[in-house]
């Protein structure tokens, strides 16, 4: 396929952070009178912002969280990935087999991006061109942040290829014109989830990083 730009998400993507995060954000919003298991926040949010997620839950209860429920989830994430934060197995591998110029267009902030990715020694690899649904309107399963960061590359839609973990993801990045790719290769991918990423219009779904290069 032709590739000019290829857009990577970064949880569950480059960094095997689901299965903490989900756990992290079940815990936190249980303490704070929402019950949730892990399983059902991964099958809720997965893929998408914390804003939405937010307004979502938010919009249940028929009230707001305190804000200090955010600064508590973002604390407690980023606690839980500096102790057991790692990288995807054999993605530094991959990017050395690259020749694309490569970018992140992730659900999570700025501030996390960056935190999971120098975690993991993949920071210099990307940085700058790091890009968050907190610089656009409207997050995944939207188009915008796919199609902020190509045009923030110089390169368009259709000249991209993404590398996407989720349905949000992978209906996003087509609904922005883009050719997806999907990877089940994160500790948090269960069986069947390579099947729902087809569905969602993955072109075609794998498992193990040193792949992805023979498929761009």
């Amino acid at each position: 396929m032709t590739c000019d730009l290829l857009i990577f998400d970064c949880d569950g993507v480059l960094v095997d952070s689901e299965v903490i995060s989900c756990r992290v954000h079940a815990e936190t919003l249980t303490r704070h009178g929402y019950p949730i298991t892990t399983e059902q926040v991964a099958e809720r949010f997965l893929g998408r912002s914390g804003r939405e997620a937010r307004r979502e839950i938010e919009a249940e209860l028929g009230r707001a969280f305190d804000d200090a429920l955010e600064e508590q989830l973002v604390a407690d994430v980023l606690r839980s990935f500096a102790e057991e934060l790692e990288p995807i197995p054999h993605i530094a591998e991959a990017l050395d087999a690259l020749a694309q110029p490569v970018c992140v267009a992730s659900s999570g902030t700025l501030k996390r991006i960056t935190f999971s990715l120098t975690r993991t020694g993949l920071y210099a690899r990307f940085a700058p061109h790091l890009f968050s649904a907190e610089q656009v309107a409207n997050g995944k399963p939207a188009p915008d942040l796919f199609l902020y960061a190509a045009e923030q590359m110089g390169v368009a839609p259709e000249r991209c290829v993404v590398v996407e973990d989720s349905v949000p993801g992978i209906t996003g990045a087509r609904a922005a014109g883009m050719r997806v790719l999907g990877f089940v290769g994160g500790s948090h991918c269960l069986p069947g989830m390579a099947g729902r990423l087809r569905a969602a219009g993955a072109a075609v779904t794998f498992a193990d990083m040193r792949q992805l290069p023979d498929l761009i």
